[in-house]
């Protein structure tokens, strides 16, 4: 079928692009393998976006974004995206459901958590391994849980985690924590948050859950081993941008190029939100991309 404008991706981002898109006229069509929300829809709370209630969980915003979406009447299919040709007047979106004409395509698959490779990550994942924290934390209640990352999102669900476990740790690899003052201060205030600074983590050790953990020192090279029965851990050690089906495109570092008005080096080709080159990734930024995007597209 042919759209006006074809969007990959239903975060933020790409949700805001289809709301501009479908008021200016276009026929369009959102495309999305998992659930509207993207990365936003699985974090403890949504913090800083203009507008947010306190203590709103990154399920309800993404809840928001899905209705808000379907009254705007803009389509949403949930498939995956096999392959894509970008280039000529017309572009083709192939994916598990069929394939998808436009004219205008707007890349808004964002980015996927970044895997530590060390030992344990793979057979352990889901059994006290990679866990979510809005998902998991409760079942982690009165127990020993594990951070790794210092950077604005690890620290807000480690101090969410807090509000559960006997004790949280966090695990980062540089002098100091390199999140926002707001949440070094709250850190500071919570009295069952440990950090473990100055170090990796280096292997996790068990089979129908985790039994041990090990930290290298990033100074001496030492390695700890810490023995901790059915504890929880919590990686948040960035991301990597989804752009491995855009070979027709030149990436920089993995994220894709644009301009002003959100244009790719092809004509017709947009790139919106985490997966584009820019200095701050937020859901702020994501939703102003959208717009922009789709506001350009639509001309």
């Amino acid at each position: 079928m042919m759209y006006d404008v074809v969007i990959i991706g239903a975060g933020p981002a790409g949700i805001s692009a289809g709301i501009y898109a479908v008021s200016r006229g276009c026929k369009t069509v959102v495309l999305e393998k998992n659930e509207v929300g993207g990365l936003i829809g699985k974090v403890s709370t949504v913090t800083h976006y203009a507008s947010v209630t306190e203590g709103e969980t990154g399920k309800m915003f993404a809840q928001k974004l899905l209705e808000q979406a379907r009254i705007a009447g803009v389509e949403l299919v949930k498939a995956e995206v096999t392959g894509v040709d970008l280039k000529g007047e017309v572009k083709r979106v192939h994916t598990d459901q069929g394939v998808y004409t436009a004219r205008k395509v707007i890349l808004a698959n964002g980015t996927s958590p970044r895997k530590l490779g060390i030992p344990g990550e793979m057979e352990l994942a889901g059994k006290g391994m990679g866990m979510n924290a809005a998902r998991d934390a409760r079942a982690y209640q009165g127990k020993n849980v594990y951070v790794v990352g210092g950077a604005d999102g690890a620290i807000k669900e480690a101090l969410y985690l807090a509000r559960f476990a006997q004790k949280v740790t966090i695990i980062h690899f540089e002098e100091q924590l390199g999140c926002i003052a707001e949440f070094r201060n709250k850190v500071s205030r919570t009295s069952n948050i440990e950090l473990h600074l100055n170090a990796r983590l280096h292997g996790v050790y068990g089979v129908d859950q985790v039994e041990s953990l090990e930290l290298v020192d990033e100074k001496t090279g030492a390695i700890e081993t810490i023995e901790d029965p059915g504890c929880g851990i919590f990686v948040y050690a960035g991301t990597l941008p989804n752009t491995q089906l855009y070979t027709q495109l030149e990436l920089c570092d993995g994220f894709i190029p644009v301009n002003e008005k959100m244009e790719t080096e092809l004509t017709g080709v947009y790139a919106v939100g985490d997966i584009r080159v820019k200095q701050v990734r937020q859901v702020s930024t994501a939703v102003a991309d959208g717009t922009i995007a789709a506001i350009n597209a639509a001309m």
